[in-house]
This record gives C-alpha cells, structure tokens and sequence, in this order.
C-alpha cells in the first residue's frame, strides 16, 4: 500500500515537472516572438468618418473607388472630422482613386472650413466642426507605434475585411424571401438619404420575411451602366442579387402586382441609429466664393427623347453638387420649357445641394416644342424676384440648356433679359449640322443672346453622352463673378442724360473745359446699348439734343460725339432745358434703366427751375447739378435729388471741375448699391 502511494506520487510530481517544461518553453516561443512585432496596416472603406475612429493618430489602407461624391468631404487641407477619411486623402492628392495607404493625425476643430475642387473631388464649405484631422503619405514614423486594429466610437464601423476589396459603386448584398405573404410587407420609405446605403446591424442570413417586417430604403443611381435614378414610395418585397434588384411592389390596396418600372433597383437597409442621426450630419452653407442667383432653363420637349431628358438632370445633379449649394454661396432654381415655360422650383425652396438633387430626380419630362424666347421672357419678368428669393447682392445668371436650337426666337427676349442684368449662358447639344441649318429659325441665335460674344457665354457639346465633360468648365464660369458682365452695377446701368449750358457767360475755352468733364464722366461707366447709355442737351434759351440714347453704343462713339459738340452761346433757361430733356431724352429711356440727369451750369436761370426739377422728381429722374463761379447755390438745391448733400456740387472754376468726377462717381454707386437691384 505505502509502495503504492509513493509511486502515484512520484508519477504525479513527474507529470508535473513535464506540464512546467512545456509552459515554461511556450512562454519563452511567445517572449521570443513578442520581440519582433509585425505591424498590420488596418482597413477601412470609403465612407468611413474620422470622427468614428477614437485613435488620435494612425495609419490606415484606403480601398479603390473613394473618388465617389457620395463619399463627402468637408474643407481642404484641414479636414472636418465629420468627412470621409478616404475621400479627404483623395481630394488631398496624398492617394488617388486607387487606393493606398495613409497616415492620419487628428487636430483641435475649426472655426471654417473652405470647401474647393482638388484630384476629382468637390470639398464642402462648413462653419465649424468639433474635431479635424490632416492627411499625409502612410509612412511610419521613426519612434512611432500604430495600431493594427483600429477603435470605432460605436458598433458601426465600416471595417474593411483583410480579404476585401471595396468598389466604387459597391453596394450590400441582400437577399430577401421572394414569397410574397399578404400580411407581411417591407415598407419602402419615400425620402431617400443622399448618403452610401447599408444593411441592419444585426445579420440576418437570409431575411425572413414571415417572422420579421423590415423597413428599407430603396434607391438608384445613375451608375456607370445607365440605371435610371428613381425614389419610390411603394410597399415591396424583393430578391436582390448583387446591386441590381427586382422589385415586386403593391400598394395599400393591391395584391403584389409586377411593377416593371421598380426593376433594377439598388437596395439596402437604414439601421435605426443612422436614421436618428440623420439630422445631425452638418449641411453645407455654401461656397461664399460663388455666391449667384442662378436659374437653369432645361429643355423638356419632345425631340429630346426620355433618355436624354435623364442625362439632362443627372448633368443638373452634377452641377448642383460641384456647385456647393447654400445660403452663404450660390443658390439654384428651375424653369423647364416647352410649348410654354414653367417654374419647377425658385431659388429658395432648396438650399443644400442634398436636397436640390432630390428635387431633380423627381422632375417629369414637359413635352412639346422648344419655346425658348418664351422661356427667357418667363424668366426676366417672373424669376429673380424677391418673392421667389432673389437676393439682390447677388449676380443674377441663366443657363440655357438647348437641344439643337430653338423653335422660336430668342434675340428679343435675350435683350430685355440682359438690361434687366441677367448674365445668359447657353449650352447647346447635338447643335444642327450643315444640311439641318435650313431648319433653324433664327441663324446665330446664340450669339445674339449670350450676355458677351467673345466664347465665355456660350458651350457647345457635341454629344449628350458627352455634357458630363462641362460640368467643371460651366460652374468655373459662373463662379467667375468678376467676369459677369451682364450683371447690374452702378456703372452699367443707367441711362445718363447731360444738360450742358451753353450760354454766353461761359465762353469757348471754358466750353471745352466742361465737355472735357462730361467725357471724364463718360469714360467712367460701362457703354453699350445693353449697358449704360448716354445722352446730351445743349441750352442757351433754347435748347438741342446734340445726341440720344439709342444714337451711340460704344464708350469710344460717345467720347467722339461729345468732342463734336459746337457751343451755341445765348441766355441761361435751366428749368426749360430740364423740361425738353424730360421730354425729348428721358422719355426713351429704357423702363429698366435707372434715369440720371446730370445739369451743368454756371450762373443763375432766367426761369423758374422748381416745377421742372419738381417733374423730373416725380418721374424718377434722379437728378445731380454741378455749378460753376456765378452759379445759384438755392438753385442747385432745388434741382438736386434729395439728399442733396449727395447730389449737389460746386466749384469755383471750369479748371477744378474734374475734381467732382470721383466724388460723383462715388455718390452714383453708393445710392446705386443701396437700392434693390432687380
């Protein structure tokens, strides 16, 4: 027995000895091994936020296909952590679209982040961001530790698989039961979120759809094989295979009818947090850099054919995000046009680009011809109102998208949409060839309607499956305010009337003196029959129009018709000469034009000036009066618009009149811009 007892002792302190071997030995494997770590880079996938990963700095791979704009990216250089990282390494140039590897490191937040345009990607302008972060090439730092795994803020993390190659255009795969049960449904929500779709947190392989009722959004996007966009409000159960689905719909009171138009369909599921935090995704407030008022013409006839019509408004969609649509920036409307125009929204029904997109997908072809005079016509009197958010401030500007050329004619109508300040684009497609140009109605029409012909108005695309090309071209263009010559200033227009006198106390050299002065002033503005035009009454006791309005339309006609004005010499009637200008100049002034008269004199009148410069007054003639040496200061006053602080002058010689040409000039602008400008 006592043998015995000893042997299972020492068998057991035996197996104990062996059992400490071979701990002890793994111990010193995995010490050994623990001394050369291998660094694993992490993935993550396109739409991930900095602001979801906890990490203060690291090292991760970006997938291919991150040059999406559905991927946003707010600000430049200096990211807001609300953006995708991949997006803003691509925007950076640090990768392309792709892929590779990146080095991120967060920093404090900012007071404004600037959106622009960089390595295919349009940034989005921001206010201020919480948190920030910058991109730079994924190289490790000399003393550095990254981590392998990344950590993520909430269970929501789009953490790329090592084995996983993520696609532009990549979607989730979901399969759902194609059964069809009368009592259970997928409710399909109409409003669809502008950003990448995913599948409930929860995996379910496959969905059942006789145990669980599910709530989905559905959407398509122009993807690169021509699926058409569509939101749809239908109840459905579906069977989706990869990124396409077809769709078996049924309303509230239908029995799972075939609705051919719901094939095709990219699908994927709206977890409950997203949808909650829906409302917290910061919207842009727009590029303040582009702040226009813009309204797009957009060709609904019939010869565009349905296909077309959708490349039409993906082309708008486009346009709307490269745009960065905003409050702070430009704002966009939409007047489509056919047999007649009509207003599919104004400038203040959508201020993000998010939503314009939207708004866009669900406008429905018009039918009919292509009225285009009609539809600039429309536009000047109805669009850029206050009532339909014209902001005044802003450059007012209207592209016409043209497919072919018009069925009417535009030179008219563009005319009276250039004096009211409307700065006109046209975009042509598929323009007539050779053997067609029999059939356009008005030769030339685009240059006769532009705001300038010298090519910075006008785009000409040879193929709709081509207008893709000018999307970055146009929105360059129309951001270029200091180029929107048709837009109104102080200095293009008005209708400038001068009433010179021209009596004998003035003499011949002080004659030329004062014609020198109204050149001066000339030389100032910009002169066009578009633009500001200029006018001219001599007067002794009578008077003479030397020139009106319509007489000459460039600056260099003007300067040359006041060197060729003859003095006349005679008595001094003020408050005649103001009623024959009222009479013979400014009753053709143009109804949108602002009226100035500007009445230079240079001693008491021998009639009453009162009731003339009362008239003028009353007729909206803003009136400025420049005296010289003997001239009736109480005169001035009477003539002068009030205030006439502001619109009275005086100088004591013919030699210091040119000393009043700023001061006038400025006086001119600083009403101007005081008042509403359309």
């Amino acid at each position: 027995m006592g043998i015995a007892v000893l042997a299972m002792k020492a068998s057991v302190i035996e197996m104990f000895l062996v059992w400490l071997l071979i701990g002890t030995s793994g111990t010193k494997e995995v010490t050994k091994k623990s001394k050369k770590p291998k660094f694993s880079v992490p993935q993550i996938n396109c739409d991930v936020k900095a602001g979801k990963i906890i990490n203060p700095e690291f090292i991760a791979k970006c997938p291919a296909g991150c040059q999406d704009p559905k991927y946003h990216v707010y600000g430049t250089d200096i990211y807001a952590s609300y953006s995708s990282v991949c997006g803003a390494a691509v925007h950076s140039g640090v990768v392309d679209n792709s892929g590779g590897k990146i080095l991120v490191r967060k920093v404090a937040g900012q007071s404004g982040y600037k959106g622009s345009y960089s390595n295919g990607i349009r940034s989005l302008s921001l206010p201020r961001w919480r948190e920030s972060f910058i991109i730079s090439e994924g190289k490790q730092k000399r003393g550095m530790t990254y981590p392998s795994t990344l950590e993520y803020s909430s269970p929501k993390s789009s953490v790329a698989k090592a084995d996983e190659t993520t696609k532009p255009y990549q979607k989730s795969t979901v399969l759902l039961s194609t059964t069809l049960l009368p009592t259970t449904t997928t409710r399909v929500l109409a409003t669809t979120p502008a950003g990448p779709l995913s599948t409930t947190p929860k995996p379910r392989t496959p969905l059942d759809t006789t145990t669980t009722t599910s709530t989905f959004t559905i959407t398509a996007r122009l993807q690169p094989g021509g699926h058409r966009t569509r939101d749809t409000g239908f109840r459905s159960t579906a069977a989706y295979v990869g990124n396409h689905s077809i769709a078996r719909a049924h309303t509230a009171g239908e029995a799972g009818s075939w609705k051919p138009g719901l094939a095709l369909l990219d699908a994927g599921s709206k977890p409950n947090e997203e949808l909650k935090t829906r409302s917290l995704e910061p919207v842009s407030k727009g590029d303040p850099n582009c702040k226009v008022d813009l309204s797009f013409l957009i060709d609904g006839s019939w010869s565009i054919g349905k296909r077309r019509f959708r490349i039409q408004k993906q082309f708008l969609k486009d346009v709307s995000q490269a745009l960065d649509i905003g409050p702070a920036g430009p704002l966009l409307g939409i007047v489509q046009y056919g047999d007649d125009p009509s207003m599919e929204f104004n400038l203040k029904t959508h201020v993000d680009s998010r939503d314009l997109k939207a708004a866009i997908e669900k406008i429905s072809q018009k039918g009919g011809l292509s009225n285009v005079g009609r539809a600039l016509s429309f536009v000047t009197k109805n669009f850029f109102s206050n009532a339909n958010g014209n902001r005044g401030g802003a450059p007012n500007v209207a592209i016409v998208m043209v497919d072919g050329w018009p069925t009417d004619k535009v030179e008219e109508a563009s005319r009276l949409a250039r004096e009211s300040g409307i700065n006109i684009f046209f975009i042509t497609i598929e323009g007539a060839v050779e053997n067609e140009k029999q059939n356009v109605i008005e030769p030339n029409f685009v240059n006769k309607a532009v705001c300038r012909q010298n090519g910075f108005y006008s785009l000409n695309v040879l193929s709709w499956f081509s207008l893709h090309k000018i999307v970055q071209p146009l929105v360059k263009r129309v951001c270029d305010t200091n180029r929107l010559a048709c837009s109104k200033t102080c200095l293009n227009s008005a209708d400038i009337g001068f009433v010179i006198d021209g009596s004998s106390s003035v003499g011949t050299g002080n004659f030329r003196t004062l014609l020198q002065f109204v050149a001066n002033l000339s030389k100032e503005f910009e002169i066009s029959d578009t633009d500001t035009r200029i006018g001219a009454v001599q007067y002794t006791y009578e008077q003479r129009l030397e020139f009106g309005f319509d007489k000459y339309s460039t600056k260099q006609d003007i300067l040359n018709a006041i060197k060729r004005v003859n003095y006349w010499s005679g008595g001094t009637s003020t408050g005649a000469a103001i009623n024959y200008a009222l009479e013979h100049l400014f009753k053709k002034s143009k109804p949108n034009k602002r009226k100035l008269m500007i009445l230079i004199t240079d001693g008491r009148s021998y009639d009453d000036v009162r009731v003339p410069a009362m008239a003028a007054h009353q007729n909206g003639v803003i009136t400025y009066s420049v005296g010289i040496a003997w001239a009736a200061q109480d005169e001035l006053e009477v003539i002068a618009t009030h205030p006439t602080k502001d619109h009275s002058f005086f100088v004591d010689e013919f030699d210091d009149l040119y000393r009043s040409v700023p001061k006038i000039i400025q006086n001119i602008c600083t009403e101007f811009n005081s008042q509403p400008r359309n």
